[in-house]
């Protein structure tokens, strides 16, 4: 192990802790072992440890402060928009609670990021969105991943929304996405999201109409929280 490059020892130790620490190995407001003690179970270097701890702390999931040590902060200190505390979370308690939220989220800025798609989207904007159609449709007949083309057509109408904003949440939405649209399809006993509600969606961008582009895309996120809620009730 100690053969790797420090980055790569880094950025494991990093994902082991961080891992640890949303499954609660590590219990909130108790202390980490320290990096001393670190080093030798993980057996990395101090420099590496020291490195992690950095990382974990600007996620938001540790407090290091001299002659207080390591101690794990509540999920309320979390960097819920970086994703690889996401991918931890949904990894480890994909709660139905949590996505949810994930879909509240996805209601408060996809319509939007449609509607802007459907006035600001470049041609080979739109021929993105039509290939992540094409491969939904692929999928449904066993040519294509369906979780991989439906994930590629929604966070490809963000990017041709051409807000920069919406454009750096395509890697959070699709982080969650591996979960929520896997658990939504679940319930309604389905591989793959309905083809033609997302034509309708490509429709509505290509003849820029934004209205129609925020309340197609209004009609799918509102189905997956019902189903959503309807579980928790």
């Amino acid at each position: 192990m100690k053969s790797q490059p420090r980055q790569n020892l880094t950025q494991q130790l990093t994902h082991d802790l961080g891992f640890a620490i949303v499954r609660g190995v590590y219990p909130v407001n108790e202390g980490l072992p320290s990096e001393a003690d670190l080093c030798v179970k993980y057996d990395v270097s101090r420099s590496a440890t020291r490195e992690a701890v950095k990382m974990l702390s600007a996620k938001g999931l540790i407090s290091s402060r001299p002659k207080q040590g390591i101690r794990v902060l509540p999920e309320s200190s979390w960097n819920m928009f970086d994703t690889d505390v996401l991918r931890w979370i949904l990894s480890s308690k994909p709660s139905l609670s949590l996505l949810k939220e994930f879909t509240q989220v996805r209601v408060a800025l996809e319509p939007q990021a449609a509607a802007l798609a459907a006035v600001n989207a470049s041609a080979e904007q739109l021929a993105e969105i039509d290939n992540a159609l094409a491969r939904m449709a692929d999928a449904d007949q066993g040519l294509d991943d369906p979780l991989e083309a439906d994930i590629a057509f929604h966070t490809s109408i963000l990017v041709a929304s051409n807000n920069r904003f919406f454009v750096q949440l395509t890697e959070f939405i699709s982080t969650a996405l591996r979960v929520s649209i896997r658990y939504t399809n679940h319930i309604k006993g389905v591989p793959g999201a309905d083809v033609a509600k997302h034509a309708d969606i490509l429709d509505t961008i290509k003849s820029r109409n934004p209205e129609r582009a925020k309340q197609a895309v209004e009609t799918i996120l509102e189905e997956a929280l019902e189903l959503i809620e309807s579980k928790l009730d």
